[in-house]
C-alpha cells in the first residue's frame, strides 16, 4: 500500500527519521517497507500491510500511530469541529432509510448547501497524486483525501439529483441496473446491496458510486455518505461484478464502524474549509446496534513467560496506551485493558503480548535456551513390541504390507473359512466378512504380484475378528518360484525372531491348519504356550506362511539378552535325528546334548518333529542342527567327530531312543 513521507510528517510536531532509516524501523516492528521512491518533493513509502490490520492500517493516521509508538512521538490533535448553521437543519433535507441493517450496521451523513465546485488545494492534489488517485474536483477530491487519511470511504451525491430526496439502502431488485461514475453498466441482482433515491440505485454500496447524482460544477448541495457494511457482502458483491475499488478493497477488510462521524467530520470540516458551504446541523446516523470496546486481562507474570523478559508494568502500560488502548483499574500484575474498536485483530492475551513485545523491540529480547523438564512418555508396550518386530522382519528381507480388515464370498469358499462374522452393510461383496486370519488377504497379495517377481517375502500386523474374539496378529509369508526347503527356510526365520526377541525356550510340534501340508507344518510354542504354527500351504508348495497370536508373543517376548562375544573360530554345523517315544519332550534330548557337547557345542536348533506313518508305533522323530564352535581355536575334524560320537552315545544310553544315521 502506498503511502505519502509528507502526509505521514504532518501528524507529528516534529521531524520523522529520514524515509530510508523510518522504513528500516518500520520493517523492525512488523510493517515491512517494499519500497521508496522519490516524486517531486516529496517520498512515496510502498508498505506492506499485513490483511489482519486492514480494519486501522490501510491509512494513513494508521501508520502514523504505530510511528508514534514506537518512536514514541506525540501525535498532533487530530479533532476538528466543524461549524454547524444553526438555520439550516439536515433533517430536513434528505430522509436516510436502511432496510438491510445487517449488511449495513452503520449509515451517517451530513448536508452541506451553498459550495462551489472547483479545483482542490494544491496540498490535497499533491498527496492524492503521490499516492496513485486522479484529482476531479474539490468535493470527491476531499471524500477520497479523507480515506487515504482515515481508512474510512465516503462518497458524495448531488442532492438535487436524489428522486424523492431519499437514501435507502437495500438489496438490489431483479433485473436492476446502474450506470456507475466511470460509464460502466452493470447487471444487479438480490446479492448486490444497493443505495438508492426514491426510484433507481444511485450507487453500488461500498464499491462505487452511480453516474445519475455526481457532483459537477452545477452542483449546489450535496449529502456525504460515510457508512459501514459487511464486509462479507461487499467482497461477494465485488467477486460477482468483477469490480475493485479502493472503498471495496478496504470494506472487504472490515473496518471500525466508530469511524464513520470522525471521518464525515473531517470531510465537513475540509469542505467548509475550501468551499466555505454551509453544514445543516444535525448528523443523520443509524446506527442500531453499537459496536462497543473489548476487554482483556493482562496477566504480567505470564508477559514474561511468553516473551522470554521482564518488562516492568509501568514500560508495558506506556506502549499499550501508545498503540491508542486503554488501562483500567490494574491492580497489582494484572491490568485490564480495553482494546478500542478499530483494534479488530486484538482478543486474547497473547494479542497484546505480541503487541509489546513488537513495540519494545524483539532486537531487546536476548534468545535464551528454555528451561523444562523432560518427562519421557509412558512406554507403550504394544507399539515397542510392533517396532521390534518390524525391524527384525526388515532384516530378514520382508516387506510390511497393509490390507483390509475383510474377505470376500469367495476367498470363504476357496479357503473353507468357518464362523465367519458377517458386516451388516458391506461397502461390495468382496468386503463381506471380516477376516479370521492374516493369511488369506497375505495369499491373495502374492496371487496379485507373483507374476512379477521370483521371490517374495511380506508381513502384516493388524487385527483378526472371531466370534466373540478380536486380537492383533503378526501375519508372513515367503513365495518362490522353485522351493527347495522353503518351509526350513521359513522355520529359521522364526526361530531368529524369536531369539532376538529374548525367547529361548522354542519348540515346534505336529500341526493340522485346515490351509497348510499335513507333513509340512507345524505349531509354534514359545515357553510352553502354542503362540502360532508355520508350513506350506495345500494348494501351493512354493507358499509358506506362519501366523502368530502378537498378544501372546509380546507376553513371552523380553528385552534381556544374554551377549555372547563372537568367535573369530569357524563353525561347522552337523545334523543329527533321534527316534524317541511319543511322551519325550525336546527339552530332555537337548539336555543331554548339551551335557554332553559341554562347551564346544554352541548351539542346538530342533528343525523337525516327524511323526509319520511309516515309523515304529508310539515312536516319532526329532531332527536337530548341531553347532560347533571353540572361542579359542580352529575345531579340527576329528575333534567334531569325537564330539558328535559322545553326544550319540549319551542319547543312545536311552534304551527307548535311537539315533538314526
Amino acid at each position: 500500500m502506498i503511502f505519502s513521507y509528507n502526509w505521514l510528517q504532518s501528524f507529528f510536531g516534529k521531524k520523522l527519521p529520514e524515509p530510508e532509516k523510518l522504513a528500516e524501523v518500520l520493517t523492525m516492528h512488523a510493517f515491512e517497507v517494499e519500497s521508496i521512491d522519490k516524486k517531486d518533493n516529496d517520498w512515496v513509502l510502498d508498505i506492506a500491510v499485513t490483511p489482519n490490520r486492514g480494519s486501522d492500517c490501510f491509512c494513513h493516521f494508521g501508520i502514523a500511530r504505530e510511528i508514534a509508538a514506537i518512536l514514541r512521538y506525540k501525535i498532533q490533535d487530530t479533532k476538528y469541529k466543524t461549524q454547524e448553521d444553526r438555520k439550516i437543519k439536515a433533517k430536513d433535507f434528505i430522509k436516510i432509510e436502511v432496510e438491510d441493517k445487517k449488511a449495513c450496521p452503520r449509515y451517517t451523513a451530513r448536508v452541506i448547501t451553498d459550495i462551489r465546485v472547483g479545483f482542490s488545494p494544491k496540498y490535497i492534489r499533491e498527496r492524492l497524486e503521490v499516492c496513485g488517485l486522479q484529482f476531479i474536483n474539490n468535493v470527491v477530491d476531499i471524500a477520497n483525501y479523507v480515506m487515504l487519511e482515515t481508512g474510512q470511504p465516503l462518497h458524495a451525491f448531488d442532492l438535487d439529483k436524489l428522486e424523492g430526496k431519499k437514501i435507502i439502502v437495500r438489496r438490489a431488485n431483479k433485473n436492476e441496473k446502474i450506470i456507475t461514475l466511470d460509464n460502466q453498466k452493470f447487471d444487479l441482482d438480490k446479492d448486490i446491496l444497493v443505495i438508492a433515491d426514491a426510484k433507481n440505485p444511485v450507487a453500488i454500496a461500498g464499491i462505487k458510486g452511480g453516474k445519475n447524482p455526481e457532483i459537477d460544477e452545477k452542483t449546489k448541495t450535496i449529502v456525504i455518505e460515510s457508512a459501514n457494511f459487511d464486509y462479507s457482502v461487499i467482497r461477494q458483491a465485488s467477486r460477482k461484478l468483477n469490480l475493485k475499488t479502493d472503498a471495496s478493497w478496504r470494506f472487504e477488510h472490515s473496518i471500525d464502524p466508530n469511524i464513520t462521524e470522525m471521518a464525515i467530520n473531517r470531510t465537513a470540516y475540509l469542505i467548509q474549509e475550501t468551499v466555505k458551504g454551509k453544514i445543516a446541523s444535525g448528523l443523520i446516523d443509524v446506527y442500531p446496534q453499537k459496536v462497543l470496546p473489548k476487554k482483556i486481562k493482562l496477566d504480567l507474570n505470564y508477559v514474561e513467560k511468553l516473551l522470554g523478559i521482564k518488562i516492568s508494568q509501568k514500560e508495558v502500560i506506556k506502549i499499550l496506551e501508545s498503540l491508542g488502548l486503554k488501562i483500567k483499574n490494574h491492580k497489582s500484575n494484572i491490568l485490564n485493558v480495553e482494546i478500542p474498536t478499530f483494534r479488530k485483530d486484538l482478543s486474547i492475551p497473547e494479542d497484546l503480548i505480541e503487541e509489546i513485545g513488537r513495540i519494545y523491540g524483539y532486537e531487546k529480547i536476548k534468545p535464551i535456551l528454555p528451561m523444562s523438564s523432560l518427562i519421557p512418555p509412558q512406554k507403550n508396550e504394544d507399539i515397542f513390541w510392533q517396532n521390534m518386530v518390524k525391524n527384525i522382519l526388515k532384516e530378514l528381507s520382508f516387506s510390511e504390507t497393509y490390507n483390509y480388515s475383510f474377505v470376500s464370498q469367495r476367498d470363504k469358499e476357496i479357503f473353507s473359512l468357518q464362523n465367519l462374522l458377517e458386516l451388516k452393510n458391506p461397502m461390495n461383496e468382496d468386503q463381506k466378512y471380516l477376516r479370521p486370519n492374516l493369511i488369506v488377504n497375505l495369499i491373495r497379495n502374492i496371487e496379485n504380484n507373483r507374476r512379477n517377481y521370483s521371490r517374495i517375502n511380506i508381513f502384516e500386523i493388524g487385527k483378526i475378528y472371531q466370534p466373540g474374539l478380536e486380537k492383533t496378529a503378526l501375519g508372513g509369508i515367503i513365495f518362490q518360484k522353485e522351493n527347495k526347503g522353503l518351509f526350513y527356510e521359513l522355520k529359521g526365520m522364526i526361530d531368529l525372531l524369536l531369539n532376538k526377541l529374548g525367547i529361548s525356550d522354542i519348540m515346534y510340534q505336529p500341526n493340522s491348519h485346515i490351509l497348510l501340508h499335513p507333513n509340512k507344518s507345524a505349531q509354534i510354542k514359545a515357553n510352553k504356550e502354542i503362540i502360532g504354527f508355520l508350513g506350506e500351504t495345500r494348494m501351493d508348495k512354493n507358499i509358506c506362511v506362519f501366523e502368530i497370536d502378537f498378544d501372546k508373543l509380546q507376553k513371552v517376548s523380553s528385552e534381556e539378552q544374554e551377549y555372547r562375544p563372537i568367535s573369530i573360530f569357524p563353525s561347522a554345523v552337523r545334523d543329527l535325528a533321534v527316534l524317541v517315544s511319543q511322551k519325550t519332550k525336546v527339552v530332555d534330548v537337548l539336555n543331554i546334548i548339551n551335557a554332553a557337547g559341554g562347551a564346544i557345542v554352541r548351539d542346538v536348533d530342533l528343525f523337525d518333529i516327524y511323526g509319520g506313518g511309516e515309523l515304529p508305533e508310539g515312536k516319532k522323530n526329532f531332527a536337530f542342527h548341531i553347532v560347533y564352535q571353540s572361542e579359542n581355536h580352529t575345531l579340527s575334524s576329528k575333534e567334531i567327530e569325537d564330539i558328535h560320537k559322545k553326544i550319540i552315545k549319551a542319547l543312545e544310553k536311552d534304551p527307548e531312543w535311537q539315533v538314526r544315521k
